[in-house]
């Protein structure tokens, strides 16, 4: 019986090993390079908003940042951000139906329930609202609502919100205009 020994490799032969790792180093390159969608996160600032208020401030009302013209036209060239509408949405109308001696379950009913029940703060609700557009436009408000110890309204926080017709005309765009002539 005769044993050979296997022949040593040559050059050629050994580059297929390092192949799939500057395959990977040349993907990767190109992936940060081109830019994807994860560059922001939900809850990051954007360094291209202008910034009206540092802080959400309940006696402001809400708040809207929005976006420069050039913004406008380079959002184009950006992928799909879909709108984000996140917290309770408290209107003008709702807050004037907002009586103090009122129990929580009537402002439960006039509001919904409270996304923030704090335990350290029984007595206080808290009715944040944020709504992303897909733009880069931000809408920020909160409505508090204290109560005695009775459960009784005492006092609430906010104002200078937007109306039921403002918000629809927000998120679907502004109503068109009917002629007099097709009515």
């Amino acid at each position: 019986m005769r044993v050979t020994q296997a022949p040593k490799p040559t050059k050629l032969q050994s580059t297929p090993r390092r192949l799939p790792v500057l395959a990977a180093a040349v993907f990767a390159l190109a992936l940060s390079s081109t830019g994807c969608a994860t560059k922001t996160t939900l809850g990051e600032k954007s360094t291209e908003v202008k910034e009206t208020g540092t802080t959400l401030d309940a006696s402001k009302g809400a708040q809207t940042t929005t976006i420069t013209q050039l913004q406008k036209f380079m959002w184009f060239f950006s992928p799909y951000r879909p709108d984000i509408q996140q917290g309770n949405f408290v209107s003008e109308e709702m807050l004037a139906q907002l009586k103090v001696g009122m129990t929580r379950d009537q402002v439960r009913f006039i509001f919904g329930s409270s996304l923030l029940e704090d335990p350290f703060h029984g007595n206080r609700w808290d009715y944040p609202f944020r709504m992303a557009k897909g733009n880069g436009e931000l809408t920020t408000s909160r409505v508090i609502v204290f109560f005695g110890k009775d459960g009784r309204v005492e006092r609430w926080e906010g104002g200078n919100l937007p109306t039921e017709k403002e918000y629809i005309a927000r998120i679907a765009g502004p109503a068109p205009q009917i002629k007099a002539s097709d009515k």
